[in-house]
């Protein structure tokens, strides 16, 4: 009575449900939340409920012999059921047009579970049997019935899942293409279940022992089938995390460069607020594009558009691209800016009200990546802010006033 091929599965189960508890606390009303721990937490129950010794505990803290077949049953039909409701809740589609044929499969698949439960009542198995329920009352009235029902059943559930995966990989790409590849290999071995099942029950039917399929060959098979299909379902979950947040994190450090620049000649603009280390990227780019954009204000009395528009036609007579230049010109024109900062420690210019147009960032992010990363390789920003060094340093050094602007030459 060895539950071992039962009980790691429904571990691993129970490992992935812990995992998205989390998520589904901090987004119950995400229907997807919902099917995914629905199926991990009926996953787990049909493999803990399925191992031959769990299966001797409940018929004798119950007292009726078998009862855990058609708990059984019942478990995994509505676990096929929950599968299904994934399968179209992730899949997506209108809100309405998804809530009623989820609603169909779990209606459906409970009706069968409720008949399941009436078949075992009418019929008659007074003789526990820990493996090989199914054929030995394969020939037994209603029982006979219920376990071709609980099989057709689950043979459906398996072969919609797959044509429905199937179909759904033809039209995408990256890794939720590979899960669901994976997905339809997983329910290869289901169906390969289902066949063992049916052909060890039908030998009974037709007076021949194939027994050993049911008893030996079938429940690894089913335990592959949902292990695989785990790793299908959450493959794609976990992968297309794990790359926004390697995203996430490149943006913040590519802002890096303009943050410095930025923050050196506005010291002013520094987080109020020390984050943690636990403070999720997301939170820090914002974060970060909130103190480059205090930082242009800062810096607004000191931008002049001669340096970009000067910047921008000779970056594209170098063949820079229209992003690229307007990138390398935007930049040009913050590392004058803070140079010209830096020699007005008094604010004169601030006072003033002067200044040119701050650095267009429609794009958000991307605009301040693409100027961040021209800031740290372009050679012409590096002429600017070199041009702009030895302006600032002329003017220091002049006892009549500030120094003639010197224009750009790269």
């Amino acid at each position: 009575m060895n539950g071992q091929d039962y009980y790691i599965p429904a571990a691993a189960m129970a490992v992935s449900l812990a995992c998205k508890l989390p998520a589904l606390r901090n987004s119950w009303r995400d229907p997807l939340q919902r099917s995914v721990c629905v199926l991990l937490v009926l996953a787990t129950a049909v493999f803990t409920f399925a191992a031959p010794p769990t299966i001797h505990a409940v018929n004798r803290l119950t007292g009726i012999p078998n009862v855990s077949a058609p708990l059984v049953y019942c478990l995994m039909t509505l676990f096929s059921a929950s599968c299904l409701v994934l399968i179209v809740n992730w899949r997506g589609g209108p809100p309405e047009e998804t809530r009623r044929t989820s609603r169909r499969w779990i209606l459906g698949y409970s009706a069968v579970a409720a008949v399941l439960v009436v078949l075992f009542v009418l019929g008659d198995a007074p003789q526990e049997r820990l493996r090989d329920f199914d054929t030995y009352y394969a020939n037994t009235p209603y029982i006979r019935t219920l376990i071709a029902l609980y099989l057709l059943a689950h043979s459906v559930a398996a072969l919609t899942m797959s044509a429905m995966c199937w179909r759904w990989s033809l039209q995408v790409h990256g890794w939720l293409r590979i899960g669901l590849m994976i997905i339809v290999c997983g329910y290869g071995f289901s169906l390969a279940y289902d066949a063992t099942k049916f052909t060890a029950v039908f030998a009974r039917w037709t007076g021949n022992d194939l027994d050993d399929l049911s008893t030996f060959v079938a429940p690894p098979l089913a335990s592959a089938g949902a292990l695989v299909s785990a790793v299908g379902f959450v493959l794609p979950l976990v992968c297309q995390r794990l790359s926004d947040s390697w995203q996430t994190w490149a943006t913040y450090r590519r802002l890096g460069a303009l943050w410095q620049e930025v923050h050196g000649a506005a010291p002013a603009v520094a987080p109020a607020v020390r984050m943690s280390w636990w403070t999720p990227a997301e939170i820090r780019v914002i974060q970060r594009e909130s103190d480059i954009h205090d930082g242009f204000l800062h810096l607004g009395p000191y931008f002049d558009t001669d340096h970009r528009d000067t910047a921008y036609g000779r970056a594209l007579a170098d063949g820079a691209d229209e992003e690229t230049a307007r990138a390398i010109a935007d930049a040009a024109m913050v590392a004058a800016a803070v140079k010209a900062r830096s020699a007005d420690p008094e604010g004169e210019a601030i006072e003033a009200g002067e200044g040119g147009e701050a650095p267009d960032t429609a794009a958000g992010a991307r605009d301040l990546v693409r100027i961040s990363h021209a800031l740290r390789h372009s050679p012409l920003v590096a002429a600017v802010r070199q041009r702009a060094a030895v302006t600032v340093t002329a003017g220091n050094s002049s006892s009549n006033g500030p120094a003639e602007s010197i224009p750009f030459r790269p």
